[in-house]
């Protein structure tokens, strides 16, 4: 697949869900190019910051607002069987991709955020969400969380693994989204996980997000494409 935008360095990518004052601002620390999918352009603009690229079907995106961005930035995709979100994370090239503006406002929306998280495995993104921030867990990582740390593992379709560092270890355990689950587990030490397929979403407190870009920019291994 042709890729829009290619970045050396990791990448922010706006969506036209719920964000706070600080979240764009908090991902261009660590993500410094700006992307945004299709209604995500008008949080960006209302930061005073311009997007590198708008990509989407542009129904979200108002002609006043497109009016205040250079055309040869808005790239449409018109098809219909994929969200925004998808549109614009498979059409990125870049090490990680931080991803504010996906979650609260519609929980539908929500869902099919991490839903394109699953589908999009091969690709490393963080989610970040109002008080939480999430990925697809990686084949193994470790995080270097204080003791107490909350981390939940929410499994999105049938997954083993195992783990070190966890209250309650993973070991043995096969967790399915209709079965057994792993939320609200915590660390005692450094946390590492191994997974032994594309099936985990990692659930971390949002004040570690610089921890968890930089831990998964520096996990050589990731998940092969679909």
């Amino acid at each position: 697949m042709t890729a829009i935008v290619h970045s050396l360095e990791p990448i922010t990518l706006v969506g036209a869900g719920s964000l706070s004052d600080s979240d764009i601002e908090d991902s261009l620390a660590l993500a410094p190019t700006l992307v945004a999918a299709d209604g995500g352009a008008a949080h960006c603009l209302a930061a005073e910051h311009m997007p590198e690229a708008v990509i989407g079907d542009m129904d979200s995106l108002d002609m006043v607002q497109a009016a205040g961005i250079p055309w040869e930035r808005l790239h449409e995709i018109t098809e219909q069987d994929s969200t925004d979100f998808d549109k614009a994370l498979r059409h990125i090239e870049s090490p990680l991709v931080v991803a504010v503006g996906f979650t609260g406002a519609r929980m539908d929306h929500e869902l099919a955020a991490y839903n394109v998280l699953m589908r999009r495995a091969d690709r490393r993104c963080v989610l970040v969400g109002e008080t939480d921030v999430l990925c697809v867990a990686p084949p193994k990582l470790t995080l270097d969380v204080p003791v107490g740390t909350r981390v939940s593992l929410f499994p999105m379709r049938a997954v083993t693994g195992r783990s070190e560092g966890l209250k309650w270890p993973i070991d043995d355990i096969a967790f399915a989204p209709d079965g057994l689950i792993g939320t609200s587990n915590a660390a005692t030490g450094p946390v590492t996980l191994e997974m032994d397929g594309p099936g985990m979403l990692l659930i971390l407190p949002k004040a570690f997000l610089p921890l968890l870009v930089k831990t998964l920019l520096a996990t050589p291994a990731g998940w092969p494409a679909p």
